[in-house]
Parts: structure tokens; sequence; C-alpha cells
């Protein structure tokens, strides 16, 4: 394990052992939704809610550090503890073999969706809980059950079944043919003529949606939605993983800005 200091985050580079240590994973499941999902590493944001979490934390990671390398930690503490307000990277020192994590997706209608998985995983499950955030109705170590009744968090769980790797673990997701009948069954009562007369209406649903922003949104918010969102599809954020990755962060890029362009002239 290293830990270095600097003048903006605290670094921690270690191995699965030790991500694995139940007081580890005690802080990340204090920090769920505070989580940010990197290419082998995990960025956890100060909570102020949790400054004990916080401290408790880099108490064991302090003491942690000094058996792993045989020094008295209260200094190395004291100085950990100065960064008390800066968020934490914590990233795999070397690449693991990737495992595969079947992700099973159930649509009961088109509000609520049941994300599960066969096995307990701290990591698969924390990050759909990052990502989807107050739409989380209730879970379990193995499930979560999402509301997803308005165009906004139908976008988020697109957007958060978009990303297949999280550290090593490769993700494989299934669901039964009526999944997506299920969900977007408010399509389902319209005749053809309905539809061409509501193409452009439904055109402009669409653009919001992917922006993540209500219908009607201001222009204030529709520029603020655009810049965070490609901040994180931008192609170059992704340059070393597979193509077909790439790929796909470069379609939905292009995507926010047409979606960004139209908007802007429609409001």
């Amino acid at each position: 394990m290293e830990i270095v200091l600097r003048n903006n985050l605290i670094l921690i580079t270690t191995g699965f052992d030790t991500l694995n240590t139940p007081w580890m994973k005690d802080f990340l499941n204090h920090h769920a939704r505070g989580m940010l999902f990197l290419p082998k590493a995990v960025l956890v944001f100060r909570n102020d809610t949790l400054t004990e979490v916080r401290e408790e934390f880099l108490h064991e990671l302090s003491q942690h550090h000094a058996k792993t390398h045989d020094f008295d930690h209260r200094f190395f503490l004291r100085s950990m503890l100065k960064y008390g307000t800066q968020p934490i990277r914590i990233e795999l020192e070397k690449l693991e073999d990737p495992q595969t994590v079947k992700v099973n997706l159930y649509a009961y209608d088109k509000n609520t969706v049941l994300i599960s998985i066969d096995q307990p995983n701290l990591w698969v499950l924390n990050y759909f809980r990052s990502q989807l955030e107050v739409y989380v109705e209730r879970g379990t170590d193995i499930s979560l059950v999402v509301d997803v009744g308005d165009y906004k968090a139908k976008a988020r769980l697109e957007r958060a079944l978009n990303k297949r790797h999280i550290l090593h673990y490769q993700i494989q997701y299934s669901y039964d043919n009526r999944f997506m009948s299920k969900l977007y069954s408010d399509f389902a009562s319209y005749s053809f003529g309905d539809l061409c007369k509501k193409q452009k209406d439904d055109e402009n649903i669409r653009l919001y949606t992917l922006l993540e922003c209500p219908v009607g949104a201001s222009q204030d918010a529709l520029k603020k939605s655009y810049k965070k969102l490609a901040k994180v599809y931008h192609p170059d954020k992704i340059v070393h993983e597979s193509p077909n990755m790439v790929e796909h962060y470069t379609q939905k890029f292009q995507l926010l800005q047409e979606a960004y362009t139209a908007l802007r002239i429609v409001s």
C-alpha cells in the first residue's frame, strides 16, 4: 500500500485485499452516494454529515499502513487529518484479471425497475447507488428497487447501464424480452396517426431526456446539465479504453451536442 498526501486529495494505492477489509467496506458503504467511479479507481468526496466516519476511517487506514511498513502511525495520522476535507482517491496498485458480474434487470411496470446480482458485490451495487441516488427506493446486499417514473429517472438509468467496467469487474446485463416494452409502455397505446401528430413533441421530449432536464427547462438549466454531461462523456477521458467504449462515448457526446444546440433554438 502507498498513501500520498497531495494538495487536492489523499491518494491511496492498494490491492484488493485491503479494499475488502471490513473497515474499508464500512467507509465506502457510508459514502455510496458520494463516490465517482473512475477507470481502475474510485473517488470519495467529503460529506459533512459523515465527519466521524471519515476520521475513524483515517485512523484505521493509518494503523494499517503503519503496520505494513513497521512505523509509528501517530505522526502520519496527524498529517492525514490535516487533509480531512479533501477527496480520497482509492485505486488498484495492479490490474487484476477481469471478473464478470451478471446484473439482472426486471421491470415490474413502467415506473419500477429491479436491479439484482446473484452474489453480493459491494462495488457493483455501490456504483448503481452512486448513479441513481434519490431514485433508489430500497435495497439489499444483492438488489436495488429503483423508481423510474419520469423521463429524467429513465435517462439516469440508461446512463448508469452504459458503464460496463468497474475496477476489475466486467458487468454483463441480462433482461427478458418484455423489459423494454414494460419500461416504455407509455407509447404502447399510440396509434400511427397519434405518433405522426406528436412526432415533434416526442422529439423534444427525447432531447430533454438526453440532457436529463425536465421539459421546458430554462436556458441556464440546459447549459448547466450539458456541461456536466459533456465532461462525463467526453471521448478524451477514455482514450485508452476499448474501441467499442470509445465509440459509444463519442456517439453519446455528439448526441448531447446536437440536443443542446436544438433546444437552445427551441427555448
